[in-house]
């Protein structure tokens, strides 16, 4: 079973239609014996990283989730992403989950509209569990206007717009999408599937 994290700033609608449609046991919950019972857990997130992390604060959740991380697998996906690290830069400092080492930070588009949205290829940099049955230079879908600095280590996929940034993260059983895996076709499902392998 999959825990997707409903804290008011996620697009949980798209997530479950996608888990759905891959036949993902899945709840959507703010609830905490809920999520601690969950094989995996899947952060979604929509808008701007402060606002996010205040009302995922407000729930009580974030020890929890943070703990949770540590021993079952977890995705985050696009602001979900951002949020796996150690802080946002987004309308002053914010901290993050600090799941991952790191800042996010404007996305530097070198003239290039912003947001960022539509399709962009991936280069696999460190394959990971679920880059799996992905071929390089595969397409997604992004919508964003922040990107994550971090270690080289921690990024599996790298995407360019303007400059490079992290399409991927990982760390151990910690995952997150810049992209929308949700709304990236057939080679996004890809990436849930994967996913889904894991939680088991």
């Amino acid at each position: 079973m999959i825990a997707v994290i409903d804290y008011g700033a996620g697009n949980l609608f798209s997530v479950c239609n996608a888990l759905r449609y891959l036949s993902l046991p899945h709840v959507v919950t703010k609830d905490a014996a809920e999520i601690a019972a969950a094989d995996g857990i899947l952060l979604p997130g929509v808008g701007a990283f402060a606002d996010a992390m205040e009302k995922l604060t407000a729930t009580g959740l974030v020890d929890l989730i943070k703990a949770e991380a540590e021993r079952k697998p977890f995705l985050g996906v696009c602001l979900g992403l951002q949020m796996l690290f150690e802080e946002g830069r987004e309308f002053g400092v914010t901290p993050g989950l600090g799941l991952l080492p790191g800042v996010v930070r404007p996305l530097d588009s070198h003239g290039q509209k912003l947001p960022h949205i539509g399709w962009n290829t991936a280069k696999i940099v460190n394959a990971c569990p679920l880059t799996a049955g992905i071929a390089d230079e595969s397409y997604f879908y992004y919508v964003h206007s922040f990107c994550a600095d971090t270690d080289a280590r921690y990024i599996s996929l790298a995407t360019t717009y303007g400059e490079t940034f992290p399409g991927m993260v990982w760390r151990d059983q910690i995952f997150g999408c810049q992209f929308h895996p949700e709304k990236s076709g057939d080679v996004g499902l890809q990436i849930l599937k994967n996913f889904g392998r894991l939680v088991g």
